[in-house]
């Protein structure tokens, strides 16, 4: 990965980080339908930038 992807990839990493944290929050309580949610995002978020950036290519 070069130094934009990194910067990129750094970027929305903070910022789903940062939904969650939000989400957490304002919670009124924490349950399967939070974390299920959370673990959700993180599946549609990050598999497909894994496999863009980060699996090597054969």
């Amino acid at each position: 990965m070069n130094k934009g992807n990194v910067i990129r990839f750094a970027c929305i990493v903070i910022l789903w980080f940062a939904l969650c944290y939000l989400l957490l929050s304002r919670a009124a309580r924490i349950d399967f339908m939070t974390i299920f949610t959370i673990v959700a995002s993180a599946i549609i978020v990050f598999v497909p930038l894994y496999k863009k950036y980060v699996r090597k290519k054969d």
